[in-house]
């Protein structure tokens, strides 16, 4: 008899176990390294992956099926990032269906017919929360969850190199994970599988669509981003992908913020105005002791390496720590590089580089004491050189690049370092240069020093976080031309 496709069970009285398939090794694209132990933004993909899981509110468990050789990297990992719903790390086996079986082996405990579990590539580390939450709501009714998405290409069929048949695109979907079942049904699936001399499958959904024809298969719709990191060029737009999308940045509460700054001493490099001046204003309303550097106020020049040393060490003898940097500070000249003096170029790399590089250099040893974070700024222009825009947009890209690197270098000290990227911001700065713009027509300075605060009270690190609005029809755009320190 056909199993019902609706047999629903309160959520509440299922354990949902994620199993992590991290069994690969890489050789298809040619590493010497399992592809789930690369980094992308300062974070190796399988820690991106487990993280997902971590975070979700329905998953129970996590466990991973790690390639043999490199158990003891994942396991690593799991220390390291405080994964604690991760419980085990099991090696996987020579196939997708060997791992699999692994992974039901290791359920054995648990009871079959309250149990789910979701199966999901390591290798998807931009699994969003709502495709989880979405998998699990769907087996509340269906034995069996796939996830896909549509098919923007027309898919063929071909018999040695001919084509024998165009299949309807609107009836294809190209095939995602996580995978989910009951555990009683893949289960049942499997034991009929093994008994097939001919078993072979490349996922679990054809396990159970073969061997346990009578389960309705639902499909929850993923995701464009919830891309699989299988060729190398895959490394390449998976680190774009982290490096352009707007982070999913806790939003807190104002009693969040007076229970989290009470007591910390915040450090801000360009608070004299604009963005700057917003974060300042905002930590010291809660209670941070806030120490405010800028050129104009207390004649901090940020490319000084001496100046920055002497405004971390005053803020540190004054209060016996620093929880937060805060770097806002650069300059914007925009002009062709062949008619630029000499001079100017040597500004804009002091200032808009160099001041970074030597702000972290001095900030790490005092953050490393408290567990804190470096808070830098970057441009939309940092993802395409513009014409005239040579040196901004370059040292902007390298600020990015810069903050990804050393959330990798930080990562076993316990130092968060984060990228704020605003788009056209309200600040008098701006406001001198261009005069009054049509109102909504740029973003609030507050917007951003309220994102700034949040990022900081948050566990990020290693992102480059966007903070837009919606610009309105006909918006003007447009850059400052000038000083831009505390602005953006």
């Amino acid at each position: 008899m056909p199993h019902s496709s609706a047999r629903p069970t309160p959520a509440s009285a299922h354990r949902t176990v994620a199993v992590v398939l991290a069994g690969g090794s890489g050789q298809r694209i040619g590493l010497a390294t399992p592809k789930q132990l690369l980094k992308i933004a300062g974070k190796s993909i399988l820690e991106h992956t487990l993280t997902i899981f971590e975070q979700a509110p329905r998953v129970d468990e996590v466990i991973v099926m790690m390639n043999p050789g490199f158990v003891s990297d994942a396991e690593a990992i799991v220390r390291g990032a405080g994964l604690s719903k991760v419980t085990r790390v099991l090696p996987g086996g020579t196939s997708r269906n060997a791992t699999t079986q692994l992974a039901l082996d290791a359920l054995a405990h648990l009871p079959a017919e309250t149990t789910n579990v979701l199966f999901h590539d390591a290798v998807r580390p931009m699994l969003s929360q709502r495709v989880i939450d979405d998998c699990v709501t769907a087996l509340g009714s269906f034995e069996a969850v796939d996830v896909a998405i549509p098919s923007s290409d027309t898919i063929i069929e071909v018999d040695d190199d001919v084509i024998t048949d165009v299949p309807v695109r609107s009836r294809l979907r190209r095939g995602q994970t996580p995978q989910g079942f009951r555990l009683a049904t893949i289960r049942d699936a499997y034991v009929k599988a093994w008994d097939d001399p001919g078993f072979e499958a490349t996922d679990d959904c054809s396990v159970v669509l073969r061997y346990s024809p009578g389960v309705p298969i639902h499909v929850v719709a993923g995701e464009e981003q919830n891309m699989k990191v299988t060729q190398p060029v895959d490394i390449f737009i998976a680190d774009k992908l982290f490096q352009l999308a707007s982070s999913a940045t806790p939003e807190f509460s104002d009693e969040d913020y007076a229970k989290r700054l009470a007591g910390a001493t915040v450090v801000v490099f360009g608070g004299s105005y604009g963005i700057g001046a917003g974060v300042a204003d905002l930590a010291e309303k809660h209670g941070a002791r806030v120490f405010r550097y800028s050129r104009g106020t207390t004649r901090t020049n940020v490319a000084n390496p001496d100046d920055v040393a002497a405004a971390l060490e005053q803020a540190h003898s004054a209060t016996g720590r620093v929880d937060f940097v805060v770097n806002t500070a650069g300059v914007l000249r925009i002009g062709r590089l062949d008619k630029t003096d000499p001079e100017t170029i040597e500004e804009a790399l002091r200032v808009n580089y160099l001041a970074p590089v030597h702000i972290a250099r001095a900030a790490f040893p005092y953050l490393a004491q408290t567990g804190g974070q470096l808070l830098l700024y970057t441009s939309s222009s940092y993802t395409r050189g513009r014409g005239e825009y040579s040196l901004y947009s370059s040292t902007k890209a390298a600020t990015v690049n810069l903050t990804q690197a050393l959330a990798d270098e930080w990562s076993q000290d316990g130092v968060r370092i984060n990228c704020i990227n605003p788009e056209r911001t309200q600040t008098p700065m701006r406001t001198n240069a261009f005069g009054d713009e049509p109102a909504g027509s740029l973003l609030s300075a507050e917007k951003v020093a309220r994102t700034s605060v949040d990022v900081l009270l948050s566990d990020l690190t290693g992102h480059v976080v966007d903070v837009r609005r919606e610009d309105p029809p006909g918006a003007v755009t447009g850059a400052p031309r000038g000083e831009t320190e505390g602005a953006k």
